[in-house]
């Protein structure tokens, strides 16, 4: 893989690390600032509406200027983001701040997604954008236990000072790096909203959502799963997490391979195998050593949806991907959100931990069930074309019979 995919892979290491760190320095943050849990767990909830909301206006407004200097310009407000968060003197200004980092996510892993596989031979693009996206996978094995560590020990501020560290070095990176290619005359909006009209390009998106929100419909509430239901104590859950993040970064390489033979068809039997293991972890989550085994395997299959769903949607909106690339970053929190609400759902209404497998694994049959529609659209779009084809062979074939004849 070309050298500046590292430089992405870089850049989503970081921004990764800053949306999760939160949540392991959550407890300092509340203290520090005089808020309760709930209300420091909004910062979450903040982060994630500014990824949804804020990033493809950022997309629209960086759609006329070269990849390069746009994904520059994000890691900029990155960097400036984290920096405001680091002396956030206030709770709502933490907010603020965290919110205006929110908006360079959703974009830089847009666009970085569409110079990514621009990088490289068609039948390798699915992997170049997970290569970019093992940063992001790398973040939750290594960053966020050693930011949370950092904020511990040094104070939750500090946290927050090293991400913005680590967003000047990847920037570093990205000028050394990213080629400064010139694209031709850039769409304009009309152009890159017009993408919006394709039906196929809105399925990809659904596909997105309930792919990934059937993961956060268990992963939201895996700390009580683990405590509550296989018996481990507090302590035991962040080696088991770390062991999960490892599953990510190995489910994001393999789904890169599996994609680029065949996107669809690849999503289609990790959809599969998400609903499966699902099924299993119902029953193995009651017993400590499998429910550790099924875990590792859950992260693989989790983490294997995600080059093939980004690469769909770059196909399926080739003309103007910018735009359509990080709505589907969008379509991941969105699905993030509507897994943790589905799951929360249940237990309000009685049900136990241990149905939650259950609920997420419905909610990847939606995904599948989707991901035939689009396929059978694909084959629809595709069929008249072939039959054109071969009406114009025969009747080529038959002026060359009667060309022999004469």
């Amino acid at each position: 893989m070309p050298l500046p995919i590292l430089a992405l892979a870089l850049s989503a290491f970081a921004i990764g690390t800053t949306e999760f760190v939160i949540m392991g320095i959550l407890p300092d943050v509340a203290h520090s600032l005089s808020v309760s849990i709930p209300s420091a767990g909004l910062l979450v909830s903040g982060y994630a509406l500014g990824v949804a909301v804020g990033a493809p206006l950022l997309a629209v407004l960086t759609s006329r200027m070269p990849r390069k200097w746009a994904l520059l310009l994000l890691m900029g407000i990155f960097i400036v983001g984290n920096i405001l968060c680091a002396v956030a003197p206030d709770y709502t200004s933490l907010m603020i701040a965290r919110v205006i980092t929110s908006f360079a996510h959703g974009s830089f892993f847009g666009i970085g997604s569409v110079v990514a596989a621009s990088l490289v031979a068609q039948d390798k693009r699915a992997s170049a954008v997970a290569l970019m996206f093992t940063g992001l996978a790398l973040a939750n094995v290594l960053g966020v236990p050693l930011g949370t560590f950092i904020g511990q020990a040094i104070g939750w501020r500090a946290a927050f000072w090293a991400v913005a560290g680590a967003g000047v070095l990847a920037a570093i990176a990205l000028v050394a790096l990213v080629p400064d290619r010139r694209e031709g005359a850039a769409p304009g909006l009309a152009h890159e909203v017009g993408v919006l009209k394709q039906p196929q390009v809105w399925l990809a998106l659904l596909m997105t959502v309930l792919g990934f929100g059937g993961v956060f419909a268990v992963f939201t509430y895996i700390a009580p799963i683990l405590e509550q239901v296989s018996g481990f104590v507090p302590r035991a859950v962040t080696p088991i997490l770390v062991l999960f993040g490892v599953g990510l970064a190995i489910g994001n390489a393999l789904g890169g391979k599996l994609a680029d033979r065949g996107v669809m068809r690849a999503l289609m039997g990790v959809f599969i195998a998400l609903v499966a293991i699902m099924a299993v972890f119902s029953h193995t989550m009651h017993h400590p050593a499998a429910s550790v085994v099924t875990i590792f395997l859950w992260g693989i299959a989790a983490f294997a949806t995600i080059p093939g769903l980004q690469t769909r949607v770059l196909s399926k909106a080739a003309s103007a991907p910018n735009l359509a690339s990080t709505l589907n970053i969008g379509a991941f929190n969105v699905g993030n959100a509507m897994g943790a609400w589905l799951g929360g759902l249940a237990l309000s209404h009685g049900h136990a931990l241990d149905t939650l497998p259950w609920v997420a694994a419905i909610v990847t049959l939606a995904a599948l069930a989707v991901t035939v529609v689009a396929m059978r659209l694909d084959h629809s779009a595709s069929h008249p074309q072939a039959l054109a084809h071969e009406s114009t062979r025969k009747t080529q074939s038959a002026a060359a019979r009667s060309t022999c004849t004469q």
